[in-house]
């Protein structure tokens, strides 16, 4: 069903509005019942007067409980390098805002996306399970819109902070259902969707429909090769108002950006600040008419780092938005925040990553299962918890993220889970901090790769496909941050170690295997 955009309002408790006819029915319909219930009221209020007294006073208790809940923002850049951000080490452009969230809270410098795509990526978020055992562990689609959906008997993290009193909104890119499926968001633990079902359809920034829970929203400004409605814009918009209806009850908000991935696009206004500012400019030929227009491959673009450079800009503006916005309601110290991205920098559409260092000191860029594709930035405030401009170097990954705020919100964490809480380290009690045994990856295509982080040692395995005995490639972290120098050979004990954890960390899967082949890199 599709909906004009400009009838589209979010309700206080994350629903849409779609028009006002209904609105205006229903209003009359409270008008002519007024006098009855100020009757009805007079008759019961001395009888009721004892129970509204006791009525009032749950109120506040409850009102009190709800408050002590902190509210809780996960912002998820697309493709967004560690070495993306001023934060850590990036010179040719400025992160101003996210540089001061970091300065108001807590650093990870050793922290790992889920995988190296992006939906197993938030598979291993909202699971709590790495891509040996969560559900999706690569990119499938579902033609004509959408991915293949994590099962209904998936226990999230979003149906868990629900289930805990939360009010759960997400908005942006999801990937993991397509619309109506038990993957949908909706039917995954989340109150409120708004943005794209589809990665793929992701790639575009002028799209022709976003979703507004379970209505397709038609982008009519968006229509042909019309630009009138840059998406991130308005899908930021609907994030602002979902806080402001919820300010007076805790919330969950997972804010999944589409920026920087990989359409390399942003408004003019925000162009004409980086235009020749990046030389030399590097152009990228895309698709630009016919069937497969705006349906998932990227459009053109002749000035490539400009553009970039304008998309952290906005992503990094925006993050600056959400923080005022907590400031004027009056519940920053009660709200946690955490900044990431989903895996290292990409290469499409004319991305370059070497140009800028989007990858930092590490070797790889997406899809690579080396420091460079998984990875990412972590940045943690929560005032009064977390001490202001403070590093770690614990080690953790997206699987932590589910025990996290189960421990913050007083839940009880699933026994299922592969994730350790790191609340002691956010809280400065680091030696109550439980440590990894080891953290796994895998990852379907180009050959099939794994990778598994014990301690300092990183072994990697490419070409699982082709099943050779000699392949396992062993790095030492503490010396090698590069991953320059394969020791394999000098520490056979440990790479024996190793390839007996690559076959424990998994269980198998009927829908991801590695034994069918190479999926679609369509993401």
């Amino acid at each position: 069903m599709g909906i004009d955009s400009t009838k589209i309002k979010l309700l206080p408790w994350g629903g849409f509005k779609l028009s006002h006819g209904i609105y205006d029915t229903i209003s009359m319909m409270r008008q002519s019942s007024y006098l009855v219930i100020f009757l009805l009221l007079i008759i019961g209020l001395s009888s009721c007067k004892n129970k509204g007294q006791q009525t009032a006073a749950a109120k506040t208790d409850n009102a009190q409980e709800n408050t002590a809940k902190p509210n809780i923002i996960y912002i998820l850049a697309d493709d967004l390098g560690y070495g993306d951000l001023s934060a850590y080490g990036q010179q040719k452009f400025t992160t101003p805002n996210i540089d001061k969230l970091a300065s108001q809270g807590m650093l990870f410098t050793e922290h790992y996306s889920g995988s190296t795509v992006c939906a197993p990526s938030r598979s291993a978020l909202l699971t709590g399970m790495h891509t040996g055992h969560t559900f999706v562990r690569g990119n499938k689609e579902i033609q004509p819109e959408g991915q293949y959906p994590i099962p209904d008997n998936t226990y999230t993290l979003a149906e868990a902070l629900k289930k805990a009193g939360y009010t759960t909104g997400a908005f942006g890119k999801w990937g993991l259902g397509y619309p109506g499926s038990e993957g949908d968001p909706l039917n995954q633990g989340f109150d409120t969707f708004f943005g794209y079902n589809c990665q793929r359809l992701g790639h575009n920034y002028y799209p022709r429909h976003l979703w507004a829970n379970n209505d397709s929203l038609v982008l009519e400004e968006n229509s042909g090769k019309k630009k009138g409605i840059y998406a991130p814009q308005l899908i930021h918009e609907k994030t602002l108002d979902f806080i402001e209806f919820n300010k007076d009850n805790p919330f969950f908000l997972y804010v999944a950006s589409i920026i920087p991935h990989a359409e390399l696009a942003a408004p003019e206004e925000i162009m004409q600040k980086y235009r020749g500012k990046f030389p030399p400019e590097k152009a990228y030929k895309g698709v630009d008419d016919g069937p497969e227009y705006r349906n998932g491959p990227y459009e053109s673009q002749k000035e490539t780092h400009a553009a970039f450079v304008s998309m952290i800009h906005i992503l990094d503006k925006q993050v600056g938005e959400i923080m005022a916005k907590l400031e004027k309601l009056g519940i920053a110290d009660n709200t946690i925040v955490m900044f990431t991205s989903d895996n290292g920098p990409h290469t499409e559409g004319g991305a370059d990553p070497d140009y800028f260092n989007s990858n930092g000191p590490f070797k790889g860029t997406k899809r690579d299962l080396y420091e460079g594709g998984i990875r990412v930035p972590l940045i943690v405030k929560w005032p009064g918890h977390v001490k202001p401009n403070t590093r770690t170097d614990h080690v953790s990954a997206f699987w932590d993220v589910f025990p996290t705020f189960a421990s913050i919100a007083d839940m009880e964490v699933p026994s299922s889970l592969d994730g350790v809480s790191f609340l002691p380290t956010l809280l400065g009690e680091e030696k109550e901090q439980k440590k990894h045994e080891y953290l796994y990856w895998e990852f379907h295509e180009k050959g099939g790769r794994q990778a598994i982080r014990k301690g300092k040692w990183k072994a990697v395995k490419y070409n699982v496909f082709a099943s050779t005995e000699d392949q396992m490639e062993l790095y030492d972290l503490d010396t090698d941050i590069g991953e320059e120098n394969n020791i394999a050979k000098e520490y056979p004990e440990i790479v024996e170690e190793m390839k007996l954890l690559f076959k424990e960390a998994r269980t198998p899967s009927e829908v991801f295997t590695f034994d069918q082949g190479t999926y679609l890199s369509v993401e």
